[in-house]
């Protein structure tokens, strides 16, 4: 697919919703974003128009979701006698995970973020409709569903990661991004107030929570408010920004029905700020204080009574022991109070964790992670293994964003490889990017890098919230992810 091509799906994606945005502004900051302009150029420009290397070997890819399947084309791309194979059981493994967060917002439906796997797979790539259950990385094998084993010369790992809703007392359930049965998940989650936006069914069920909230609102009379809980985990997880994403969708939806006096939203995370980066924790503070939002630092989910509508966190400090006189400090001690917080309505962030295949492997780490060089994603043990995307363990990596540049170091790094190079060319130096949906019709663009600094894009101040990055937030990225970033282009 071609750049007007693109263009004209990001106008029709506009063309749905006018009264936020029409064509003619959409038009003109196409025009001026350099980011915009970037993504269109990279849907044309790109891979192919490289010189085509002729280095052989059998390439791997473990997992077809967005990292693995673009990495796959964009692979394809650059071989000229490419030798590869995609290994991925789930028939929706390239639907576009962002989209999650406006389905459940009632902004977009379920179906317009669900895309077949295999009108994905690039031209002469092969696909096994599998999983990989052992990996054998002293023997260049892996072993597909238990009985059949694949060799190759190089591997990619991309399996994504798993939701652990299992890990919270009171609900049940894995989910990988593979495509596992949701049915368990289901019993608990998507009901009775209780709602998780990170499983396409779930984002679904949790517009429909928002909806069941508002009508408990409006014949609401009691003197105390309704009580809406959002959390986020003692884990790394995928789109860190997402839990908040869903706290501001759903106080708009509360303004928008005229009762969001009647409501009070709390913030529970485990952590002690709200964001990584400190300019961007001071404006989403400010954000949180002008909409009179509640937060509670150092408070992890760990148990959910599904039948009365209670959860308990974990809540965790430190306090000063004993003076060690050898060290010259005082010893800290970890100190935890159970507390119990009733709600109407609560959105649950899973623990995430790798996949125990990966975890439990020598290409696992003692944390499940794949420990790869963070510049180079290639694995630290085992040369001719690399690793992108949510499994991957580098520092703030887990977002779509962060995967738009992985691949293409990646790809880069492991061509020389193949190449017989000694040196590997490319780096990956931490970016990545959030677009923190504050309210329908603005989006806080928050790009940044290892750094921990700002690292805008556009000369505009990045802590502020504007429409010109709903544009790019809800119009632009899927038609670029779907169109220009999974052909191996952008």
């Amino acid at each position: 697919m071609n750049k007007e091509k693109i263009l004209e799906e990001i106008l029709n994606e506009v063309d749905k919703h006018p009264e936020i945005m029409s064509r003619r502004e959409a038009l003109k900051y196409l025009s001026v974003s350099p980011l915009a302009a970037s993504l269109l150029a990279g849907s044309t420009i790109g891979a192919a128009s490289a010189v085509a290397s002729d280095a052989k070997g059998k390439i791997v890819i473990v997992g077809g979701g967005l990292a693995g399947m673009s990495t796959a084309a964009r692979l394809s791309n650059t071989l000229s006698n490419a030798d590869i194979t995609v290994i991925e059981p789930d028939p929706k493994s390239v639907s576009y995970q962002p989209g999650q967060t406006l389905v459940a917002a009632g902004l977009w439906e379920k179906s317009d973020i669900t895309y077949n796997r295999d009108d994905f797979l690039p031209s002469g790539v092969k696909l096994i409709k599998g999983s990989v259950t052992a990996f054998d990385p002293d023997n260049n094998k892996v072993t597909v569903d238990g009985n059949q084993e694949l060799s190759y010369d190089q591997l990619v790992i991309a399996t994504g990661l798993m939701l652990n809703y299992g890990a919270i007392k009171g609900l049940d359930g894995v989910i990988t991004s593979s495509g596992t049965d949701n049915a368990a998940v289901k019993e608990t989650i998507g009901k009775n107030g209780l709602h998780s936006i990170y499983f396409s069914e779930g984002a679904e069920a949790t517009w429909k929570g928002i909806e069941e909230l508002i009508a408990k609102a409006k014949a609401h009379t009691g003197s105390e408010k309704l009580q809406a809980v959002f959390t986020h985990p003692n884990t790394p997880i995928k789109c860190g920004g997402a839990p908040k994403k869903i706290m501001y969708l759903t106080n708009a939806r509360l303004v928008e029905a005229g009762v969001r006096d009647k409501v009070e939203l709390t913030f529970y995370p485990n952590g002690g700020s709200m964001f990584g980066v400190p300019e961007y924790h001071e404006a989403i503070l400010q954000q949180y204080k002008d909409r009179g939002f509640k937060w509670n630092y150092a408070h992890n989910l760990t148990e959910v009574d599904t039948a009365n509508k209670v959860a308990v966190f974990d809540h965790h400090w430190k306090e000063k022991g004993e003076f060690d006189k050898d060290l010259e400090e005082y010893e800290m001690i970890v100190k935890h109070e159970r507390v119990e917080v009733k709600y109407d309505f609560m959105h649950v962030t899973p623990p995430m964790k790798a996949p125990d295949v990966v975890a439990n492997s020598k290409i696992g780490s003692d944390k499940g992670w794949v420990p790869v060089t963070k510049e180079t994603l290639q694995h630290v043990a085992y040369k001719n293994v690399w690793c992108l995307g949510d499994v991957a363990a580098v520092p703030m990596g887990k977002t779509g964003g962060s995967v738009r540049k992985q691949y293409k170091v990646l790809i880069d790094n492991l061509v020389a490889s193949m190449e017989g190079k000694t040196e590997l060319p490319a780096a990956y130096g931490g970016y990545t990017v959030c677009p923190l949906i504050t309210n329908i019709g603005t989006v806080m663009l928050a790009e940044f890098d290892w750094s921990k600094k700002p690292t805008p894009s556009f000369p505009l101040d990045p802590t502020k919230e504007r429409w010109i990055w709903w544009l790019l937030k809800v119009y632009a990225l899927k038609p670029m992810t779907i169109y220009g970033m999974l052909p191996g282009k952008a």
